[in-house]
C-alpha cells in the first residue's frame, strides 16, 4: 500500500481512543462487562455514544472486528441524534477507534483516512493540536472506561476526571464520574490501604448538580453508611426507589445498602427485581449469593432451626455464586464466597475443590491471592481444625509484601494460634522460628531476631533459623 505503515502507526499512537488509553484485557472479563455495556444502553440511552465506543473495543478484544464496526456505525448514529451541530468535536474517540480498527484488519487506507479526519477536526477546533486535544469530554469518556476496567485503573480515572473538571466544574456527568471514582477508590483504600481521601463532599456535589442521578445517589448513601450515619443514607435511598424504580444499577446499590443494614429480606427483594430487568448480571447473581448465604447463618442462630428452610437458602446460595463463577472465570472472591457455603454445609470436599481451583490459577493478582490465602487458611483453621495447615497459608499470605486486609488479619490470625501453643506449653522450635519469620515479614525485625534466638536454643544447628538470623541482625 501507498501509506508508510510506521507513519502510519506513529499517528495513531497519538490518537486520544480507547486503543491509547492502555486498557489491559486480563483485568476484565470480557464477556461479563459485554453484557455490563448492553445493559447500560437499554436503560440509560444518554449515555450510548461512550457506550458504543466502549463495545467496539471490547469487540475487538474478542477478535470481532466486523462487529466492532457495527458498534462504531451505532455510535456515529447516536452522536448525529445527540450532538447534530458538534459532530467533529463528538466524534474524536469514535474516529480514533475507527482508524485503530481498520489498522489492525490490515485496511491502512482506511485508517489513515480517520487519522486525517481527527487531525482536521483537531486542527479546527485548536490551532496547535495535531490529533492529541484535551477536551473535557474526551477525558470524561476515558474516565467512564478506566473505572469499567476495574480497580487497577480508579486512580487513574480520579485523575482523568479532575482534568476534565478543571475546565467546566459545573458539569454535571463530569461531577459524577469523579464522585464515583473517588468512592471505588476509597473503598479500595479501605482494604488495601494507601492513602485516604474522603468521597463524600463529591458525592453530595455530583448529588446537587444532578438529583435525578440515582446512581450517585445511592453511592452517597453507602457512603453515609460507611461512616454509621445510615439513617440519612437510607432516606437517598428511598428517594431514589421514587425517582427510578427500574433502573437496574440503582436497585443492585439499594439491595447493597439493606443486605448491610442485615434487612435480608427487603434486599432480596430488590434484587430479585433487578435480576428479572437484567438477567445476566454478574454482579445480582454474586449479591443474591451473599444475601442467601446470610439468612442461613442469621437461621442457625435461632432456637430451633429449620432444617429445609436452611437447605433450600443453601442451595440458593450455592446457585447464585456457580452462576456468577460461570458467568465471569475471574471473579475470584466469588470462589472463595461459593468454598464457605460448602463449608457453613459440611460439604468440606466440595469446600475444598472450589479453593483448589483458584489456589491453582496463575492469573491471580496480588491481593487476590491474599485474600484466597486468608480465607483457605480460616477454612483449614475452623473448618478441617487443621492448624498446621492454617499457619501454612497464613504466611504465604504474609510474604505477599502488599498491604491489605486480608493480609492484617492473617497476621494476626497466625501469631494468635502460635502463642496459644507457645502458652500452653506445647511449642516447639518450629513454633518459635515461625514467630520470628512472621515478624521478620512485617518488618518488625527487632522482635523477629528474638523469636528466631528462642529458636536457636532449641535447635541450635538449624540452618534455616541461623541464615535468617544472620541476615537480620546485618540488616539493623
Amino acid at each position: 500500500s501507498t501509506i508508510s505503515k510506521d507513519s502510519l502507526k506513529d499517528s495513531l499512537l497519538q490518537l486520544e481512543c480507547h486503543f491509547t488509553w492502555a486498557l489491559l484485557k486480563e483485568h476484565v472479563s470480557l464477556e461479563a462487562l459485554e453484557e455490563t455495556i448492553l445493559d447500560h444502553i437499554k436503560f440509560l440511552a444518554k449515555y450510548e455514544i461512550r457506550d458504543y465506543n466502549l463495545l467496539s473495543y471490547v469487540k475487538y478484544l474478542k477478535n470481532s472486528n466486523e462487529e466492532a464496526l457495527r458498534s462504531l456505525k451505532k455510535a456515529e448514529e447516536a452522536i448525529k441524534k445527540h450532538h447534530p451541530d458538534e459532530i467533529d468535536r463528538k466524534s474524536l474517540v469514535t474516529w480514533g477507534n475507527y482508524a485503530w480498527i481498520y489498522y489492525h484488519m490490515q485496511r491502512y487506507e482506511e485508517a489513515q483516512t480517520y487519522v486525517s479526519k481527527v487531525e482536521n477536526s483537531c486542527k479546527k477546533l485548536s490551532s496547535s493540536a495535531h490529533g492529541r486535544i484535551e477536551l473535557p469530554e474526551i477525558y470524561a469518556e476515558q474516565g467512564w472506561a478506566l473505572l469499567r476496567f476495574g480497580r487497577a485503573y480508579f486512580e487513574r480515572a480520579v485523575n482523568c476526571f479532575e482534568n476534565a473538571l478543571r475546565s467546566d466544574p459545573n458539569n454535571s456527568d463530569l461531577s459524577a464520574g469523579y464522585a464515583t471514582a473517588m468512592y471505588r477508590l476509597e473503598g479500595d483504600v479501605k482494604w488495601y490501604g494507601g492513602e485516604r481521601r474522603p468521597c463524600l463532599e463529591a458525592l453530595k456535589r455530583a448529588v446537587a448538580l444532578n438529583p435525578m442521578d440515582t446512581s450517585v445517589m445511592a453511592l452517597l448513601a453507602l457512603e453515609l453508611q460507611r461512616l454509621n450515619r445510615a439513617n440519612e443514607g437510607e432516606r437517598y435511598i428511598e428517594e431514589g426507589l421514587q425517582k427510578t424504580p427500574d433502573f437496574p444499577v440503582f436497585l443492585r446499590h439499594a439491595a447493597n445498602f439493606y443486605r448491610k443494614e442485615k434487612q435480608l429480606n427487603k434486599a432480596v427483594e430488590i434484587l430479585k427485581k433487578a435480576l428479572a430487568l437484567t438477567p445476566k448480571s454478574v454482579v445480582l447473581h454474586h449479591q443474591l449469593g451473599l444475601c442467601y448465604r446470610s439468612k442461613v447463618l442469621q437461621l442457625k442462630k435461632t432456637r430451633y432451626p429449620r432444617r429445609e428452610e436452611i437447605e433450600n437458602l443453601m442451595e440458593l446460595a450455592i446457585f447464585h455464586f456457580k452462576t456468577a463463577i460461570d458467568k465471569k472465570p475471574v471473579f475470584f472472591s466469588a470462589y472463595s464466597d461459593l468454598a464457605k457455603t460448602y463449608a457453613i454445609d459440611k460439604r468440606y470436599e466440595e469446600a475444598e475443590e472450589t479453593f483448589q481451583k483458584v489456589l491453582q490459577r496463575n492469573d491471580l493478582a496480588c491481593d487476590e491471592k491474599q485474600d484466597i490465602y486468608f480465607n483457605y487458611g480460616n477454612f483449614q483453621q475452623f473448618d478441617m481444625k487443621s492448624e498446621s495447615k492454617a499457619i501454612k497459608y497464613y504466611i504465604e499470605c504474609l510474604k505477599l509484601e502488599m498491604d491489605s486486609y486480608p493480609r492484617k488479619r492473617s497476621s494476626e490470625a497466625v501469631k494468635t494460634l502460635l502463642k496459644q501453643k507457645i502458652e500452653s506449653g506445647l511449642g516447639d522450635a518450629t513454633d518459635f522460628g515461625t514467630l520470628g519469620l512472621v515478624h521478620k515479614l512485617n518488618g518488625n525485625k527487632q522482635e523477629a531476631i528474638e523469636w528466631y534466638e528462642e529458636a536457636i536454643a532449641l535447635d541450635p544447628n538449624n540452618e534455616e533459623y541461623l541464615n535468617a538470623l544472620t541476615e537480620l541482625r546485618l540488616s539493623i
